[in-house]
């Protein structure tokens, strides 16, 4: 499987961004998809994970009632929709993917993509 983020960019604290994540192949509807971040001087983290059929989400506690994670099996793309950001959202995002839900909720899936730069200024 591979991964295409996109749709990070500067945006002012409050304000919204939808990140996209395209991913290759025919098998997209199998696999759990998550969102991750790495922040300047941080380590990676685990922001958001949605399962196969899209029934199933869990957020990082920082994210929930802000971001919102979904996914169209049919364009085999996942979307991290954030609302009202805050300076602390600032790092680069990443999605990933996996055939376990427990592997990605573990920050432990095989297949990454290269990231988009998420910039809030407060």
């Amino acid at each position: 499987v591979q991964l295409q983020a996109s749709g990070g960019g500067l945006v002012q604290a409050g304000g919204s961004l939808r990140l996209s994540c395209a991913a290759s192949g025919r098998t997209f509807s199998s696999y759990t998809m998550g969102w991750f971040r790495q922040a300047p001087g941080k380590e990676r983290e685990f922001v958001a994970v949605i399962n196969p059929s899209g029934v199933i989400t869990y957020y990082q506690d920082s994210v929930k009632g802000r971001f919102t994670i979904s996914r169209d099996n049919a364009k085999n793309t996942v979307y991290l929709q954030m609302n009202s950001l805050k300076a602390e959202d600032t790092a680069r995002y990443y999605c990933a993917a996996d055939l376990s839900y427990t592997r990605v909720k573990l920050s432990t899936p095989d297949y990454w993509g290269q990231g988009t730069l998420v910039t809030v200024s407060s």
